[in-house]
């Protein structure tokens, strides 16, 4: 644990000192997010902020590649992580700038997921009336659908001054905590891909958002957030991968769901607000990908809240069902949902007493 600490420090370390030198280039080349209607926002505002976290994602990687445990992460497996991520970064680095079209994008998005086929990263079983070995054909596309399906899942959350970062830290570090658990409790080797990618993914978000929060010096934009999107699909695709269902969940199939379900479960709020928005447009007969201001986070804006309050609201709902799932596999099921109950309470709480303040 004490190495992915080092990890995650770096890498924190690494973004917060990078992220200004890239906002400077990001406004001396044009990469800025404009004020328009459905934007929150009311100045011109740099992003690029994927370009610092690719940065300090590969610094990361070379500082930390010698030590004993870290070390031994490194695979086949990271290497294609690295690379599917760098790809899907320099089509969001283009539409940063230039914004590009959703069908590019979305090209974009499955090219990044086929690297990630090309090195072995792929879904092989789902726990379907017992281990369900997949079809390689059929395994590919589901790899494919889910990657795409996490990557908007966060860039469509990307809308509010670091919600984005912070729910993909949360999430990161839940999925953090059930890879390396898992590896303690049935003895695998704790120096995981996912494990590796997760922590840095958590230092990343640590480190962007004292730039993110609000008022923002410097937005993720699509560089970042399908970067980050793409690191947590690969992640879990990878543990998968990974596990020998038969060998550790041969009593009992239900924690052999989480491995499938806590990406999901980790990210339920971007995806629901992913699922609300496609479902919303293409019931107005829009396109699916056709910007608006009907999201999570401009709904709570319309009732009241604040930005900050805003992102403090969406970010205990994320960890109310990021951390119950996570904790489900190694404690009472009844334990597990009293860690979201006493998250909930805290919430109250908090936003209670800020709105007493305003």
């Amino acid at each position: 644990m004490r190495e992915y600490s080092l990890t995650l420090l770096i890498a924190a370390t690494l973004t917060y000192m990078l992220t200004p030198i890239v906002r400077k280039l990001a406004l001396k080349f044009r990469a800025v997010a404009r004020v328009r209607d459905r934007d929150i926002h009311t100045e011109e505002t740099a992003r690029w902020g994927g370009v610092a976290m690719w940065l300090a994602t590969g610094l990361t990687l070379i500082a930390v590649q010698n030590l004993e445990l870290v070390g031994k992460a490194y695979s086949r497996e990271l290497l294609g992580i690295f690379l599917a991520a760098s790809f899907v970064l320099l089509i969001g680095i283009l539409d940063d700038r230039f914004e590009l079209d959703s069908i590019t994008k979305l090209a974009g998005q499955g090219l990044a997921a086929g690297i990630l086929l090309l090195f072995g990263i792929q879904l092989l079983w789902l726990p379907i009336n017992g281990i369900l070995v997949l079809p390689a054909n059929i395994g590919q596309l589901l790899t494919v659908l889910i990657v795409i399906v996490i990557i908007n899942a966060v860039n469509f959350i990307d809308g509010l001054d670091g919600l984005a970062a912070g729910i993909v830290a949360i999430s990161a570090a839940s999925f953090f905590g059930f890879a390396y658990l898992l590896a303690v409790e049935n003895g695998f080797s704790r120096a995981g891909a996912p494990s590796l990618a997760t922590a840095i993914v958590i230092g990343l978000c640590l480190g962007f958002l004292p730039h993110n929060i609000y008022p923002a010096r410097i937005f993720m934009g699509d560089s970042g957030s399908m970067f980050l999107g793409l690191l947590l699909a690969a992640s879990a695709i990878t543990l998968m991968g990974q596990i020998d269902a038969n060998a550790v969940f041969s009593e009992d199939i239900g924690p052999a769901l989480l491995p499938l379900i806590l990406p999901f479960a980790v990210l339920a709020v971007p995806l629901l607000d992913f699922a609300l928005a496609i479902l919303r447009r293409i019931r107005k007969g829009k396109s699916p990908f056709a910007p608006d201001k009907e999201h999570l986070h401009h709904k709570l804006m319309k009732y009241g809240n604040s930005q900050q309050r805003t992102a403090v609201i969406l970010y205990f709902a994320t960890a109310m069902l990021a951390i119950p799932a996570m904790l489900s596999a190694f404690i009472p099921l009844w334990l597990a949902l009293l860690s979201g109950v006493a998250l909930l309470l805290i919430a109250i709480v908090i936003t209670k007493r800020d709105r007493v303040r305003s």
